[in-house]
């Protein structure tokens, strides 16, 4: 089968993407295309070098994905979701909210402020006035799930009275905009050195602080 037809067998199927079991052979053409977007940028990167750098041949990379912006969009929703794993392990009735917070707070803003990520969003940002699609991904993947996850454990902190919130999703964006400060802002345009440990967890603190402020019980 040619390149060209499998490419119209695999955009035919109207499967979203990252909705397939993730073989071994989707890992590795994911990985390999992490390395190649990564180096060369969206625009920069081919589907040559990404079958090259994955080991695998164009037609088996078609035979999972229909061009290049779909295996960048599953790209996007693989990372994305594991960054969420990584941010929301806690103890859902973990009585101590400010702790929790500063947990949840912290591990966000590692993830904000890493090389990798700032340059992922870059490209997203670069790529999306073309391609919608990818930003959709991004958005949905990232801050929107990211935003839900968190309004879950503010809606179980709140029925346990642990705070005191009519909101979760609006509270749950609040508190991730006031985790950032300025910093990712800093970074994304190139104007900030990144910050030091002790600097994202002031900023996280002062988040933390603000926050319970507007939604601690008894306070």
């Amino acid at each position: 089968m040619s390149d060209a037809s499998t490419d119209s067998r695999s955009a035919g199927t109207g499967a979203p993407v990252g909705a397939e079991h993730e073989s071994g052979k989707r890992r590795t053409i994911i990985d390999g295309a992490r390395r190649v977007f990564f180096d060369k940028g969206f625009d920069g990167a081919s589907m040559d070098e990404i079958a090259r750098t994955s080991g695998v041949s164009k037609a088996t990379i078609y035979s999972y994905f229909a061009g290049k912006v779909e295996l960048f969009q599953a790209l996007v929703e693989v990372d994305r979701r594991k960054s969420a794993e990584r941010l929301f392990e806690y103890d859902p009735a973990d009585a101590d909210v400010e702790s929790l917070l500063k947990r949840i707070g912290e591990s966000f803003m590692a993830m904000m402020v890493s090389p990798e990520h700032i340059r992922l969003i870059r490209m997203v940002i670069g790529a999306a006035e073309q391609f919608p699609a990818i930003g959709r991904t991004f958005f949905e993947a990232g801050p929107c799930q990211g935003g839900r996850r968190l309004a879950d454990l503010l809606a179980r902190q709140t029925a346990l009275g642990h705070l005191k919130v009519d909101d979760c999703e609006l509270a749950a964006f609040q508190f991730f905009n006031l985790c950032q400060g300025n910093l990712v802002k800093g970074l994304l345009f190139g104007t900030q050195r990144p910050p030091t440990q002790d600097e994202l967890r002031a900023t996280v603190a002062a988040a933390v602080r603000v926050f319970l402020a507007g939604y601690g019980v008894g306070r």
